[in-house]
């Protein structure tokens, strides 16, 4: 089951086939690594994304392990090749039973 956060993610909407493309999406989460206590002395429990996905038309183009010395609302990077129009699609998983999807379109000419 998905819970909501809010994502963002840009992928350019046309490209020419061929072409080399940023691709570039952050999401919102606040990270708690689990080392910290709180004014009780009271550990915090860990509460951080575990991994991240991104598929092309299906295909694993990306992935990410994620530790708990991320930073909150993870800001992350990468290049693919544009091959053909479809979807760009986004998965995010992490502790406590967190997931998050979020995709966009390509246009390949």
């Amino acid at each position: 089951m998905a819970v909501p956060a809010r994502t963002l993610i840009n992928v350019p909407p046309k490209a020419k086939r061929g072409d080399v493309i940023l691709i570039r999406t952050l999401i919102s989460h606040v990270m708690e690594n689990g080392f910290r206590v709180d004014n009780m002395g009271k550990p915090i429990p860990r509460n951080i994304i575990t991994s991240m996905v991104c598929t092309y038309n299906g295909e694993e183009i990306f992935n990410a392990t994620l530790h708990p010395a991320i930073s909150a609302n993870p800001f992350i990077t990468f290049h693919t090749v544009a091959t053909e129009s479809g979807t760009i699609a986004f998965k995010w998983t992490g502790d406590n039973g967190f997931e998050a999807e979020a995709s966009a379109s390509i246009s390949v000419e």
